[in-house]
């Protein structure tokens, strides 16, 4: 076979470049008849506008199957040749056709268990059948086991590429022996390429900045009852709790709106939704022009540092414009091009085996950001290569970590996904939520009863993401030490809103304005000079964390913040004054009328009427504005000072009010208003006053 050796070499990349062809070929067809994308059913003059770039974005994947198809199949093929040169085989063109055809299965196979065991939610999300079916290959995994396979299949992919080169020494075909080490090589750079990402040794520097860093690394919908410090009978925050004991606890911290993108714009800006003008998560370009400061773009203007990292929960970093100077966050994942860019299903799910990590970030984007898939140790690993340019650097720094670990549907790599759950479950959830789709799915499961859920298996899973955001946090903070900027600076754990889970009658995030467990989140702040080991139990908001970082740093915070500083509560010294902060928060956009919805409640048309692309160049997804109006007149609100709590609702027949006392009925189950008539009267005063402020909300108005 040594006499056909440099035949065979001129034939492997045209057979490689021919079944990688006819794979992605195949693989489009088969897509194209059980064609599922992602994003939400729109309307016929939309899709008819993007036919084109639908065709664009398919032939654009179809490219990068063939790709890695044609790169699979030549691993095949070389395998198969060394075996022929040692034991002189046939090196046809069928043989090594058939071979290119093993080393695309067996890849792709490889890949598959692998993420079957270590990150089951990553097929989930592109997954177009009942993924119950694979849990009988995944009780046949273990680490053990794959790591015997991977290793048993490297030693003797070496053994095999020695014994071909100890054969064409022998016959002294030196630059044969030479050609095939070299295309071993070029075939093995790839791997070795992404490998590579793993961030830089830490890097001491001595710096003598007098203005702290900053530090700060949110969950996406993270509950603040999920803390060890709050009294979770589960260990799933040892770290985080301890970063607690080193500073301050705000054992009472309020969001605005519990949606991402209203929540973290009032937290970068200190605003309330209101006068920011960001109430929901589709937001036009135009609204996406803030008209408010923001936290990062004011101390970039003092000469400070400021970068933004983040999985896909975390686009809106990117879209508005806070001023970060890094900005290493996907593009705007509610737009029209996003969904398409990520194809169908079946195609997604080939390139999903290949595409999280450092080669499908930099390549194809729209894949290695796909909703619902986990990046959790990218997301570490991105945070501590940004850790380790901004510790280099001469001045002081905003870095913002946010991580969509705790996100619906609740899907973490092993061990996380199994720490918690009953080992003999066999349900839909044993991943991740039940009937994830894609991104719009979790949405729409927003209106489903809760017969439809296996809620224990749902939260055990929710508290395996926990964990494993206590885990990467770890790592996070520990490399911001190594690298010496750990001692001057600020760290301050957050999150954008929480998750209700039927708590009263409502699933999903901003849903109620009377269960406090979408609205109330996690906030501790740590650093030098602060106070340790403190829990402060009065009422806080988010939008106080931006006024809070300014006065630390030495800088005036703007007029236009509604959020006062906190560092009254943060001084080692004294005792906490008393800050007597009103919270303030309303609902999201519904999707469809919920579980726990009264009949007679204000509403308003489905998502399809309510939705628009008002740029088709774009493809930004936004409310039409006829609806904005009447979607703010619908949100449900709340307001809280101290132990109490008003609620309002509006109804078709007037609004609703209810109050509670939280000492006494945290649940919020026995209604006092008739009870507390002085109370009620000076709460109402205090919400009308904010429904007044605001411009799109004229039913305060209307009622007087």
């Amino acid at each position: 076979m040594i006499t056909d050796f440099w035949n065979t070499l001129f034939v492997l990349p045209r057979i490689a470049g021919l079944m990688g062809a006819i794979f992605s070929v195949a693989l489009l067809s088969f897509s194209l008849l059980h064609y599922s994308r992602t994003g939400p059913q729109v309307r016929d003059e939309v899709q008819k506008h993007y036919k084109g770039y639908l065709a664009y974005t398919l032939l654009r994947l179809t490219f990068w199957v063939a790709l890695i198809a044609a790169w699979l199949a030549l691993w095949g093929q070389v395998v198969y040749w060394c075996m022929a040169i040692v034991f002189e085989l046939n090196t046809s063109p069928w043989a090594l056709t058939f071979a290119a055809f093993m080393g695309i299965g067996f890849g792709a196979a490889a890949r598959f268990l692998q993420l079957l065991f270590y990150s089951p939610a990553t097929l989930v999300a592109s997954f177009n059948y009942r993924y119950s079916h694979l849990y009988r290959f995944w009780r046949l995994l273990n680490p053990f086991r794959l790591r015997l396979f991977r290793w048993g299949a490297l030693v003797a992919g070496v053994l095999l590429l020695l014994a071909a080169e100890a054969r064409l020494l022998v016959a002294q075909s030196l630059a044969e022996a030479a050609v095939l080490l070299a295309l071993v090589a070029m075939l093995a750079t790839p791997i070795l390429w992404v490998r590579a990402g793993t961030p830089p040794k830490p890097a001491r520097k001595a710096r003598h900045n007098d203005r702290p860093n900053f530090l700060l690394i949110g969950a996406d919908t993270w509950r603040a009852d999920r803390l060890g410090v709050a009294g979770h009978e589960r260990d799933l925050t040892p770290f985080l709790d301890s970063i607690a004991q080193k500073g301050v606890n705000f054992s009472s911290c309020y969001v605005p709106c519990a949606r991402t993108a209203p929540s973290l714009v009032s937290l970068l800006t200190g605003t309330w939704p209101h006068h920011h003008g960001i109430r929901d998560n589709f937001v036009s370009d135009e609204e996406a022009q803030l008209t408010v400061p923001a936290l990062p773009a004011l101390l970039r203007e003092q000469g400070y540092h400021t970068a933004a990292v983040s999985d896909w929960c975390g686009a809106d970093m990117g879209k508005f414009p806070f001023g970060f100077e890094l900005c290493d966050v996907p593009s705007d994942q509610w737009n029209m091009k996003f969904f398409l860019r990520q194809g169908p299903k079946d195609m997604r799910l080939f390139l999903s085996l290949f595409c999280h990590n450092r080669f499908g970030k930099q390549f194809i984007p729209e894949v290695h950001f796909l909703a619902g898939v986990p990046l959790n140790q990218q997301v570490s690993n991105d945070a501590q290569r940004a850790l380790h340019q901004l510790a280099q650097g001469e001045k002081p720094f905003l870095l913002n970590v946010f991580m969509a670990t705790t996100h619906p549907p609740f899907g973490v790599e092993h061990p996380y996904y199994t720490l918690y759950g009953d080992p003999k479950y066999e349900g839909e959830s044993k991943f991740v939520m039940a009937r994830l789709t894609d991104p719009w799915e979790v949405l729409r499961r927003q209106a489903d009863p809760k017969e439809a859920f296996d809620l224990d298996q749902v939260i055990d899973l929710y508290e395996g993401c926990v964990r494993a955001f206590d885990d990467r946090v770890r790592e996070i903070i520990e490399y911001a030490d190594q690298c010496g900027v750990l001692e001057n600076t600020v760290v301050v754990i957050y999150s954008d809103h929480g998750f209700e889970f039927f708590e009263h009658d409502t699933w999903g995030q901003g849903n109620s304005a009377i269960s406090d467990v979408s609205a109330r989140v996690p906030l501790i702040i740590s650093g030098p000079g602060l106070a340790k080991n403190r829990q402060v139990d009065q009422i806080v908001r988010s939008v106080d964390i931006a006024p809070t970082l300014l006065e630390l740093a030495g800088i005036a915070a703007p007029q236009a913040m509604d959020g006062v500083s906190l560092r009254p509560c943060l001084d080692p010294v004294n005792n906490v004054p008393a800050m007597n902060l009103a919270a303030y928060n309303e609902t999201g956009m519904w999707l469809a009328r919920l579980p726990g919805i009264a009949e007679k409640h204000l509403f308003y048309p489905n998502l399809m009427e309510l939705l628009e692309v008002a740029d088709k160049q774009t493809g930004t997804l936004g409310i039409r504005p006829e609806y904005r109006g009447v979607i703010v007149r619908a949100k449900d609100r709340m307001v809280r000072e101290g132990r109490w709590k008003l609620t309002y609702q509006p109804m078709e027949d007037g609004p609703l009010y209810r109050l509670f006392d939280m000492e006494k009925d945290a649940e919020c189950r026995h209604d006092v208003f008739a009870e507390q008539p002085e109370i009620a009267r000076t709460l109402q005063e205090k919400l009308h006053s904010l429904m007044l402020d605001d411009q799109a909300d004229q039913s305060v108005q209307k009622r007087q």
